[in-house]
């Protein structure tokens, strides 16, 4: 019972410590929101009525502490404010708004595959990359020169200091080692 006591006091505590530093500082984070939401009134209202409820509820579960409750409320605005732009881009990542929607395959980032594909294509990834990650500097030179710069034959021989015959059986071989790994 005792404890319940001194959960309510502490709850008490730190609402009238948010409650205060609320009241001096509304006029500044209102400001803050409004260039924040550039301008957009909706926008800015959801940026304050989140910061009110994770800065309350950060300083609920830990008001002793806390010794700067108004620098709280900036802190949480601002993470508040990049959690809303993360999420903005993630949407946006999602649904291409600027894409003909009677085209079958568009409004979707990824053009068309099916998820069970995307998620084949990002094990085979997964495992070409552990197979680069254990082969010597050498061979993850040749893998870059060919596979992620794609250079010519004659410029990887070039670079190399081999002729291009030599250059060509390498990166045959390479390619060898790359189709076991993953499976083909």
């Amino acid at each position: 019972m005792e404890r319940n006591e001194t959960e309510l006091g502490d709850y008490a505590a730190a609402d009238a410590m948010f409650t205060i530093a609320w009241r001096e500082n509304l006029p500044e984070l209102e400001a803050r929101a409004r260039r924040f939401a550039e301008g957009q009134r909706d926008r800015a209202e959801e940026l304050l009525g989140n910061t009110a409820m994770k800065a309350w509820l950060f300083m609920r579960n830990s008001p002793q502490t806390i010794t700067d409750p108004s620098g709280i409320l900036f802190v949480v605005m601002r993470h508040v404010f990049l959690d809303s732009v993360r999420q903005r881009n993630r949407d946006r990542e999602v649904f291409d708004r600027n894409r003909d929607i009677d085209n079958d395959a568009a409004g979707f980032a990824h053009d068309g595959i099916s998820a069970l594909q995307q998620l084949e294509l990002d094990e085979q990834l997964e495992r070409v990359i552990a197979a680069v990650s254990k082969m010597s500097r050498e061979q993850r030179r040749l893998f870059a020169y060919r596979f992620i710069d794609d250079l010519p034959y004659p410029e990887i021989a070039a670079r190399l200091h081999i002729n291009q015959p030599l250059a060509r059986k390498r990166v045959e071989l390479l390619r060898n080692r790359l189709r076991t790994a993953v499976g083909d």
